[in-house]
């Protein structure tokens, strides 16, 4: 069967089998890999896009499904060379380690802050619920997304600049006890 759809702007047709899941149509039949396949149960997020500006979990929608609608992934947030404030601040505030759940928190993120330009992080928790991270305890994610509010608003300033630490380049320096990539603190107070 032929279907047509918009994807990231930009109208496509493709022959394809009627069982064909949205997510491989977007990795196999557009080489847009940026939408990741997790667990294909839909439990994972990983592989989050908006339908009709609509996230979705696009294992569980077939791309027949999708035909006459728009689509939009991860590739697609990026606008005319420029970081959407989502990606920037998954950047600046570490909301990311492996990646592989980035697409589909970047995806849910984004239309959080359509919605509702200033979640608080209790409103950010509940919209990424539906994403698993294996990698991190969801604070640097959700100081991202809060990244992302407050400079799309014109509002962050310097003194939200992410806090950096000193991490040692090889781990067996870090002093018993402390866990790996906090700063070490004196009795001082001061960092060492």
């Amino acid at each position: 069967m032929q279907v047509t759809m918009t994807v990231n702007g930009e109208e496509v047709t493709r022959e394809i089998e009627g069982r064909l899941l949205l997510v491989h149509f977007l990795r196999d039949h557009l080489q847009l890999t940026g939408t990741h396949w997790g667990c294909d149960t839909s439990n994972c997020g990983t592989c989050v896009v908006w339908l009709d500006d609509e996230p979705v979990k696009s294992c569980t929608v077939l791309a027949a499904m999708a035909g006459g609608h728009e689509v939009r992934t991860v590739e697609g947030l990026e606008q005319n060379g420029e970081l959407d404030p989502i990606q920037r601040g998954f950047m600046e505030c570490h909301g990311l380690q492996c990646g592989f759940c980035t697409p589909g928190m970047m995806m849910t993120a984004r239309a959080l802050l359509d919605r509702n330009p200033d979640p608080s992080d209790e409103e950010i928790r509940e919209a990424i619920s539906g994403q698993i991270c294996r990698c991190t305890g969801y604070a640097t994610i959700v100081r991202s997304i809060r990244w992302a509010a407050a400079e799309q608003a014109g509002t962050r300033t310097t003194a939200e600049e992410p806090e950096r630490t000193a991490v040692p380049a090889d781990p067996r320096e870090q002093p018993v006890g402390q866990p790996v990539g906090q700063s070490v603190t004196s009795a001082s107070g001061s960092a060492s």
